[in-house]
């Protein structure tokens, strides 16, 4: 099997942390990047399969198939145990619902954020941080009779894990108030595939000299 991602993907990186906690042996095919060129050229591969230009694309014989949630749906197909989306339905359906929320509610106020680097006092910017930042109070409610969101340890952590990231990177950080969610997100940090996916990204923005996120 085979992986296509970048070391600043937050949807790669979703799929390599989901590929180790199920310990699938892969190869890990990072496409070409840098801080100014971003993603260009664009990988043959990726261009062949995905009609969207974009990583993570997974290869695993002849299934062909891009974005991560799509992934997660196919990893956990093949590779049911350990149990990813929940032991119930009601445990899979909170699970999924959560994740789509990170991908398609949160991540988009911080891809605004993205957007606006280079203007701090852009009128755009307070709006998108006032909408993290409710997001992050309804994931600290949600903690507060669980370790995890959704139950048990499932995709919606990785997914919510690595928006909250890149959330952080952005200048929009978890208030000190929030400490069921930022007692989880010490959790998710420790363990084992979330800590080599994330070292790594961690390591390629330290040789770029940009900040990092803090874990107390």
């Amino acid at each position: 099997m085979k992986l296509y991602s970048g070391p600043l993907s937050m949807f790669g990186a979703k799929a390599q942390i989901a590929a180790h906690e199920k310990g699938i042996a892969f190869d890990l095919d990072m496409v070409p990047f840098d801080m100014r060129a971003l993603y260009q050229p664009k990988h043959p591969e990726v261009l062949r399969i995905n009609p969207k230009r974009q990583v993570p694309v997974l290869v695993d014989g002849d299934v062909e198939i891009f974005d991560s949630t799509q992934i997660f749906e196919y990893l956990e197909d093949r590779w049911p145990s350990p149990r990813l989306w929940g032991l119930t339905p009601a445990d899979r359906a909170r699970a999924r619902l959560l994740e789509l929320k990170s991908d398609e509610v949160f991540f988009p106020h911080v891809i605004r954020l993205m957007g606006l680097q280079d203007r701090p006092d852009h009128p755009d910017r307070g709006p998108a941080c006032a909408a993290i930042a409710r997001f992050y109070d309804d994931m600290n409610a949600a903690l507060a009779d669980r370790e995890f969101l959704a139950g048990t340890y499932s995709y919606a952590d990785i997914a919510f894990f690595m928006a909250q990231f890149f959330a952080a990177r952005m200048g929009a950080p978890m208030s000190a108030g929030l400490a069921r969610l930022s007692d989880w997100r010490i959790r998710v940090r420790r363990r084992p595939a979330v800590a080599e996916v994330v070292g790594a990204m961690e390591a390629f923005l330290r040789q770029a000299n940009r900040p990092l996120p803090t874990y107390d």
